[in-house]
């Protein structure tokens, strides 16, 4: 036994003594205070019980008393209560123990199951804090971005972030649905569906973000494909012409390849140089580029090259190279791409055939190499067939509709105006060139001049059927030598034998110029309006009666009335001056306002101001047909002094006048610089050595001629052999006019100079090469 034992129990004997001798409180603490030295000092259980039987049954020294038995288990219970509880607190934390064990071992089993759900996920999965910074990835969203598990956390901004797409939100930092682009770690640019949603930890309040990526490239590109091709074809759908295909879907094609230069080459003959369309940059790659089409061995070096096309001033200077690579691609077999690779690799351009034809080819140049996927390649094969399907499209429709000009004007009106007309179309249903309204223009052989403005009834081709028939009728009834009324009265019988022609209006009329007298005759139409210089304009109202094959009339009506001097004459459709929502009698009234202010206008310039002044907001709705004829004007006499500050104003008032007798302007222009000249001379040779005289000048038309008179009292000095830098000036003048003649004698000097004015012709469309239409006013404008 021990020391410590010995003295503990020797203490118990003693302390159960005196309990049981004396009981009390007391005693009982002495006995709690004993149990927890016990604890202390680690006393046994079964030798605190053995002591105390011993101590009780050596204290009684006969059969335990049962008073005394009581009062020493009393003191011994108290003894281990202080054994007890230590003993029910220790049974109690090894049973909390046993349970946090066990709840320990289930969270590690929840934590793998968690963790192999989570990487058996084919979309990328990624757990987010409050900031945005990704704390936990799968492996799926290391294949998608690159960016693996190993290498969390990703703080913003995250590595695969494009810093160039601004407004779409990053991954962990919203709660919602959306696709962004991300770049993966080997540089190519992909679209992600992100799916996330936001949770709160209870423990300490956190908000983080849990969700899903998943790849949508096919998906995006596929849309991005359609958009591209929708927006190609919307951009081409409204273009008539090769050119206006080419302005517009080269630049869309351009930035949606982000390419840096597109052109187009078109070969207008088998052989010989192209033409060539641009938009973009000049197409000049680095001189140190060797460039090989992917297709074959070839290589070339690009030299830069003169920018035009659509949007420049002039036709393109190709590179030879460049060019025999476009004459390459457009005469290859099989339709497709091919791709212009350089030495570093990475596609530098792309060349392909355009059209049907083997004449025309694409080039498009990048800015720099880019590596091109399948998914790119498939854009842009799509792009370049609806290119090439619009270009051919209106290659057909150019070609079409330049053989629908010849025949619409073939059956519109002469090839050839005399001068001083000047005739304007409009139709109401663009894009034909006619309806049912139409004018002509006939010279006769007694030097009278026909003219014929009608109206079939309706629109469109059919009216257009109508109308060509009844022009031709009416022309060869003016050949025949019918006058308005009798041209009128034919009319009638030929209108009643074809379907559609009931109704036609018709306003005939015969002009002399040189009696300066006009007959006309009216079937129901509008009346002609005639304006004399300067002064206002009035309707003429004679000769009128119902239309064509309306009614069975004994004799059509004519009347005559005088062409003043330099008077403006206009023949007009209805649609002119028929709009909704104004009185007919205010068209009238702006007609003759506007020849009023133009008798000194070329006869083009009075059509251009009466359209502009009559077209309503929205452009007319009917089609108008309209001719304008100045009568010549009186002959303009000018007697001034023989000084060279008085040639400015000769100069003004022979421009004036010519505009008056509708000279066209370049002609204009060469006869008063040969005016200007021979008055010079009279300034400065006809008085040598006299006193200065004076200067006559005379000009008037004779018939289609305009003829010139200068006159002096002198005599010029005889031209000599070497004229040297000066006294050329009888060169210049026979050179600006048809024929010059000059007349010396004792009273003075005469110069007559005269030209004959051209007749006017229509300008011929090119079916290759037809523009944008310019404003209506001016689009079928076809005077001089």
């Amino acid at each position: 036994m021990s020391a410590v034992l010995a003295a503990f129990l020797d203490d118990y004997s003693v302390a159960l003594r005196r309990h049981v001798a004396a009981p009390g409180q007391a005693g009982l603490t002495e006995g709690y205070d004993l149990g927890r030295r016990a604890l202390i000092e680690g006393i046994s259980l079964l030798d605190l019980t053995e002591n105390h039987f011993h101590a009780v049954a050596e204290y009684a020294g006969a059969p335990a008393d049962p008073r005394s038995a009581e009062v020493a288990l009393e003191f011994l219970l108290q003894t281990m209560a202080a054994l007890d509880i230590a003993t029910r607190g220790y049974l109690d934390g090894t049973r909390r123990y046993e349970q946090q064990r066990s709840r320990a071992e289930d969270l590690e089993g929840r934590d793998a199951f968690r963790t192999a759900l989570v990487e058996s996920l084919q979309d990328g999965f990624f757990v987010a804090d409050d900031h945005g910074t990704i704390v936990e990835v799968n492996s799926a969203f290391g294949v998608l971005t690159g960016y693996g598990a190993s290498e969390v956390p990703f703080r913003l901004p995250h590595p695969w972030a494009l810093s160039d797409r601004d407004g779409y939100p990053q991954i962990g930092t919203e709660a919602s649905r959306f696709v962004m682009p991300v770049r993966h770690r080997d540089g190519r640019e992909r679209w992600l569906a992100v799916s996330a949603s936001s949770l709160v930890i209870q423990e300490n309040d956190e908000r983080i973000f849990v969700g899903t990526v998943r790849d949508v490239t096919a998906e995006h590109d596929a849309q991005a494909r359609d958009q591209a091709a929708s927006r190609l074809a919307t951009a081409v759908g409204a273009a008539t012409s090769m050119v206006e295909v080419l302005a517009v879907g080269l630049d869309e094609l351009r930035r949606t390849m982000g390419a840096e230069t597109a052109l187009v080459a078109v070969w207008p003959s088998r052989t010989g140089r192209p033409d060539v369309y641009s938009c973009g940059a000049p197409p000049s790659p680095p001189a140190d580029s060797t460039p090989e089409l992917a297709t074959t061995a070839t290589h070339f070096t690009a030299a830069p090259m003169q920018q035009s096309g659509p949007h420049g001033d002039g036709p393109v200077v190709l590179d030879d190279d460049i060019a025999n690579l476009l004459d390459r691609s457009r005469r290859q077999s099989a339709r497709g791409l091919s791709a212009i690779t350089g030495d570093e690799g990475g596609v530098d351009a792309v060349v392909a055939p355009l059209g049907e034809t083997g004449d025309a080819a694409l080039w498009v140049r990048f800015g720099a190499p880019r590596a091109v996927s399948a998914a790119d390649w498939a854009l842009y094969s799509l792009l370049v067939g609806h290119l090439s399907v619009a270009l051919q499209r209106a290659r057909n429709f150019d070609q079409a509709r330049a053989t629908s000009l010849t025949l619409q004007r073939a059956m519109l009106g002469p090839i050839e105006l005399p001068p001083r007309f000047s005739v304007h179309y409009e139709p109401a249903l663009p894009p034909l060139e006619i309806g049912g309204d139409w004018y002509d223009v006939v010279p006769l052989r007694d030097g009278t001049i026909g003219v014929v403005v009608g109206d079939c009834v309706g629109r469109g081709l059919s009216a257009a059927v109508v109308m060509g028939q009844l022009r031709t009728a009416a022309r060869a009834l003016l050949l025949r030598g019918a006058g308005p009324a009798q041209l009128l009265a034919e009319l009638d019988a030929v209108a009643s034998r074809i379907p559609g022609a009931m109704c036609t209006t018709v306003c005939a009329a015969v002009l002399d110029p040189e009696r300066g007298m006009v007959r006309y005759s009216n079937a129901g139409h509008m009346p002609p309006v005639l304006a004399p210089p300067g002064g206002p304009g009035r309707i003429l109202e004679g000769g009128r009666a119902v239309p064509l094959a309306t009614f069975d009339t004994p004799r059509r009506p004519e009347a005559t009335t005088a062409l003043p001097p330099g008077a403006t004459l206009v023949l007009f459709t209805d649609g002119l001056v028929e709009q909704r929502g104004y009185d007919i009698a205010e068209g009238f009234v702006k007609i003759a306002d506007v020849l009023s202010e133009t008798g000194e206008a070329l006869p083009r310039d009075v059509a251009d101001a009466v359209l502009s002044r009559l077209c309503p907001p929205a452009g007319y709705d009917d089609d108008v047909a309209m001719v304008v004829y100045r009568q010549p004007p009186e002959p303009l006499h000018l007697d001034i002094p023989a000084a060279a500050t008085e040639l400015a104003g000769l100069r003004r008032s022979l421009y004036r006048w010519f505009a008056a007798a509708a000279v066209p302007h370049d002609v204009a222009a060469d006869l008063v610089a040969a005016a200007n000249e021979a008055c010079s001379n009279s300034v400065e040779h006809a008085y040598r050595d006299r006193e200065p005289g004076r200067v006559t000048l005379t000009a008037r038309c004779d018939g289609d001629r305009v003829v010139l008179d200068i006159a002096d009292h002198g005599r010029w000095i005889p031209t000599p052999t070497d004229p040297g830098y000066r006294g050329r000036g009888v060169e210049m003048m026979r050179a600006l006019t048809e024929d010059l003649a000059f007349d010396h004698d004792d009273t003075g000097t005469r110069v007559r100079m005269w030209v004959t004015l051209p007749s006017i012709t229509f300008p011929t469309p090119n079916p290759l090469r037809t523009v944008s239409r310019p404003p209506a006013v001016s689009s079928r404008q076809n005077s001089f």
